[in-house]
């Protein structure tokens, strides 16, 4: 009897703990002998390192990956999405792509060369960005670009025509299917002090 595939419900922004317990619960599994792999995801984005890094970790693993948009994927997580080889979304669901910025913290001075090299790897996280999702769709780099740069959001049925979605399908896994939840708990802030 094949074994179901595992289910990881990514329900999280992208961030170094989030993505680190997705790739420990993949690492975990696959020590099991576990070789298929459903990852339902609804993310509203956020660390473009921790979503390149999911990405190619996931893209480069031997095992099956299937995406499943179960909400929202924006910014970021789109990126984690096309890590799966079988890409599907539900019905009432939707894409956001926008570009990369950089925070800067209270007063800080910025000299020039600072400034550079900040813009510089900003323009590299888009064009990697932009690699990834053209590589897994029927787009170019720039078309996505241009996407990311409009703030374009999609439907799903959008999506599929772009070639980022393959299947629309309610249906997230199988009845009695391993479900592995990941999200962000907020730490409790202390009481203020009066």
């Amino acid at each position: 009897m094949a074994m179901k595939p595992v289910v990881i419900r990514f329900f999280a922004p992208v961030i170094d703990a989030t993505v680190n317990a997705l790739m420990s619960a993949v690492d975990q599994k696959m020590k099991q002998g576990i070789k298929d792999f459903i990852i339902l995801i609804s993310s509203p984005g956020g660390s473009v390192i921790h979503g390149l890094s999911a990405y190619n970790y996931l893209k480069g693993l031997p095992v099956s990956i299937a995406t499943h948009n179960f909400g929202s994927v924006d910014s970021i997580g789109i990126v984690i999405y096309c890590a799966g080889s079988r890409r599907l979304s539900v019905p009432q669901a939707r894409f956001l792509f926008h570009g990369v910025s950089a925070q800067f913290r209270g007063e800080q001075n910025l000299e020039e060369k600072l400034l550079e090299e900040r813009l510089k790897g900003l323009r590299i996280d888009m064009e990697n960005i932009a690699k990834v999702i053209a590589a897994n769709t029927g787009k170019s780099a720039k078309d996505i670009t241009d996407a990311m740069i409009e703030r374009t959001t999609l439907n799903p049925e959008e999506a599929q025509s772009w070639g980022l979605v393959h299947e629309i399908k309610s249906e997230l896994f199988e009845a009695g299917s391993e479900v592995i939840a990941i999200q962000f708990q907020q730490q409790p802030q202390p009481p203020r002090k009066p």
